[in-house]
């Protein structure tokens, strides 16, 4: 939700208004001098984010639900146990919400992957690239690639298969 629907969501939301904007002329709006401002968006779908974290931890207080961090692992006691950075935590209901990080592969292994960014990185970027370059042919890959390009980053989508189709 933080780092991936909702930034996204803002992002292909703001892809779909720069859609609308090309298509104004076709229904008689004359927009001639439209300007698309990367960290303006970029600016409040951050604070956005932000805001709806506060939301978040209000809302968890409020329900008098404790957040523990750090790494976790169920334990062999009777009672639904946790260990987390070597206190044990013992409760009827145990969620575990496991996040996840993107594994960049060694350049050994691919050169030159260490250049690239991951999904999460392209919410970090400061300006809207001339060109991109995604690799991947999976949901988050084609809309990525899709708002990039729709924002005005020419765009390439890279596939690997087994075979020439």
């Amino acid at each position: 939700v933080n780092v991936g629907c909702v930034p996204k969501k803002v992002m292909w939301n703001a892809a779909v208004h720069a859609e609308f904007v090309h298509d104004h002329a076709d229904y008689g709006f004359e927009t001639p001098g439209i300007k698309f401002n990367w960290r303006t968006i970029k600016e409040k779908r951050d604070a956005y984010v932000l805001r709806l974290n506060e939301i978040y931890e209000n809302n968890i207080k409020k329900a008098h639900i404790d957040i523990i961090r750090g790494y976790g692992k169920f334990t062999a006691d009777p009672e639904p146990t946790i260990e987390v950075d070597g206190k044990k935590y013992t409760a009827p209901h145990i969620l575990i919400a496991t996040g996840g990080r993107p594994a960049v592969p060694p350049d050994s292994k691919i050169p030159g992957a260490s250049l690239g960014i991951t999904s999460d990185g392209f919410f970090d970027l400061e300006e809207l690239p001339r060109r991109s370059v995604i690799v991947g042919a999976g949901y988050i890959a084609v809309e990525i690639a899709g708002i990039l390009s729709t924002l005005g980053s020419k765009s390439s989508l890279l596939i690997r298969q087994d075979k020439v189709v």
